[in-house]
């Protein structure tokens, strides 16, 4: 099976690109969530944080 889609992938000019796209749209979305998680305000993640409890209490 992996020989049949290999061969036919090796057929098609340009097909090096898209493996680069991939791994660009990954590391560019994984980065930008972590400069998102890293600069949110401490009260708000302390908010959320309480927010499960606030039923309960």
């Amino acid at each position: 099976m992996l020989k049949f889609v290999k061969h036919h992938l090796t057929n098609i000019t340009g097909i090096e690109i898209y493996p680069l796209i991939s791994f660009g749209i990954f590391f560019i979305f994984f980065v930008g969530l972590l400069a998102y998680v890293l600069m949110e305000r401490k009260e708000y993640i302390n908010e959320m944080k309480k927010m499960p409890l606030d039923d309960i209490i």
